[in-house]
């Protein structure tokens, strides 16, 4: 007996693709279930013993016997991991605000108001995201320094302020998605750009914006570079920072550095796993119309 699925494929077709899936997910699921396992097992159950394949040690050890759960309280004690994550959550919090409501009021300009000079500016500002960063990297950080920045969080947050390329154009295709037909009858009605652009233009816009907070909250999570470049006082590291930090001073505790790294991957997977329609949805609407 065959049944069909909303898709129209036969319950055994379904069968087959999932497998697929699965199997096809296993090998980049490996390096998280590896980390996961260490953080719970001690150093000498981590690392093979002398004469043994690390292969044949893994598969066997896989499963940490017994569970040491005082790794976990360990690697909190060892560095100030909350001190990090209030760092890393500020960080993420203003840099998401800036980058998202500085974008979405350029993308309302590329896509909803005709100015002279719109086209090579909207070409310009796309041809930026081809630039490197490492080209840059020297000229903004002698700026950044001539300005008397270096050492706090203004170079991390301040160039959120001025729009991302990426988000601008993301969020460009989506505006020319919508009709066009309520931005004019709000100007009928006596509405302002400011107005359409706020109460109207917005609301439609959640799933593309969320889907920006999302990347910039991923990219403020897991920046090192920054971190690196402009902060020298321990009170203000981050978390990808902090963890640099504990590998050179306690290097040879790899369970507790394996638990350290769990907790700061744990929020990241819990936020896409609550946040992943809203992403796909934000993602499969901003096409590309002309």
């Amino acid at each position: 007996m065959k049944s069909s699925g909303p898709m129209g494929l036969t319950l055994a077709q379904r069968c087959a693709a999932y497998t697929a899936l699965i199997a096809l997910s296993v090998l980049p699921l490996l390096p998280l279930v590896w980390m996961l396992s260490s953080s719970l097992k001690t150093d000498s159950q981590i690392f093979p013993p002398e004469g043994q394949s690390a292969a044949a040690v893994t598969l066997v050890r896989l499963l940490p016997r017994p569970i040491h759960w005082s790794n976990y309280p360990q690697a909190l004690h060892m560095i100030p991991l909350l001190v990090y994550l209030k760092n890393t959550l500020f960080l993420c919090l203003v840099t998401v605000l800036g980058a998202v409501f500085s974008s979405a009021i350029v993308a309302y300009g590329f896509a909803r108001i005709e100015f002279k000079g719109k086209q090579p500016l909207f070409l310009l500002m796309i041809a930026t995201m081809v630039l490197p960063g490492q080209v840059t990297m020297i000229p903004v950080f002698a700026l950044f320094r001539w300005l008397g920045w270096y050492g706090t969080y203004l170079p991390l947050t301040v160039p959120a302020f001025f729009g991302s390329p990426f988000y601008i154009f993301l969020l460009t295709q989506f505006y020319r998605t919508l009709p066009e037909e309520l931005s004019e009858a709000a100007r009928v009605d006596g509405a302002s750009e400011w107005r359409i652009f706020w109460q109207i233009i917005l609301p439609l816009s959640r799933s593309a914006l969320a889907t920006c907070a999302l990347f910039q909250f991923l990219g403020t999570w897991n920046d090192f570079f920054g971190p690196l470049l402009y902060l020298n006082d321990a009170s203000r590291y981050t978390l990808a920072y902090g963890l640099q930090q504990f590998l050179s001073i306690h290097g040879g505790q790899w369970a507790q550095l394996m638990a350290a790294a769990t907790l700061f991957t744990l929020p990241v997977i819990v936020l896409f796993f609550f946040a992943q329609r809203t992403f796909i949805q934000g993602i499969a609407t901003t096409g590309v119309k002309s």
